[in-house]
């Protein structure tokens, strides 16, 4: 089967309902295989489900998962809500949460994860989450 060579882009929006981060994995599952980037479905998964499991968690409008490979092997996921406030490993705090906190792990293994990562406000309100991850051709499969 052909695919398109990058960069090509999906766009997914996403109700407020528990089983966002599911129905976002399954979706990133099936592009990544049609494009033949299937040695990022691993990490990408894991990112994909944090940041729609964040935006569910804290937002309590709908949210939106962006696909973009802008080149081969390179894989850009971007989660907008309308929560304008920016977690703090986004802003920068690396250090990982500590041992009795209840929340802030998923974020971090973010961190962990992605080749980089970054955040934005959206100019009519909510925020950008966005991370990229990387692989190599000779890990391609088919």
């Amino acid at each position: 089967m052909a695919t398109v060579s990058p960069p090509w882009a999906y766009t997914l929006q996403l109700p407020h309902d528990p089983r966002a981060p599911g129905i976002a994995r399954s979706t990133l599952r099936a592009v990544l295989r049609a494009h033949r980037m299937t040695e990022l479905t691993e990490t990408a998964e894991l990112l994909a489900s944090e940041l729609v499991t964040n935006a569910h968690q804290y937002s309590r409008e709908p949210c939106g998962l962006r696909l973009r490979a802008p080149e081969p092997h390179r894989l850009r996921l971007g989660v907008w809500d309308a929560n304008p406030e920016i977690p703090p490993p986004f802003k920068g705090a690396l250090s990982p949460p500590g041992a009795e906190a209840e929340r802030g792990r998923g974020l971090h293994l973010v961190q962990l994860c992605a080749d980089t990562w970054g955040a934005h406000p959206l100019k009519f309100g909510g925020k950008l989450l966005w991370v990229e991850c990387r692989g190599e051709e000779s890990g391609r499969t088919r």
